[in-house]
């Protein structure tokens, strides 16, 4: 049983392909609504701002001291 297991998981894992890939001839996506042409390649893989948003770059500031918190109890004894 652990053989014929062994053996469907090597035979699973042989079966990628081994050649070089080849370009699908599809048609270019379509104009979007509103728009006078189809957007380029380039066009369609720049992100927009809200998708990469500013860096911010305050971590290192330094904390504020907590003010005292009234449920902050020690344990029971």
């Amino acid at each position: 049983m652990r053989g014929l297991l062994l053996g469907s998981a090597l035979l699973l894992a042989a079966c990628g392909k081994q050649g070089a890939l080849a370009p699908v001839n599809r048609p270019a996506p379509q104009a979007p609504v509103g728009a006078v042409r189809a957007p380029t390649p380039q066009q369609m893989l720049q992100l927009d701002p809200q998708a990469v948003p500013a860096r911010v770059d305050d971590q290192n500031t330094p904390l504020r001291d907590r003010a005292a918190d009234p449920f902050n109890l020690p344990p029971p004894k």
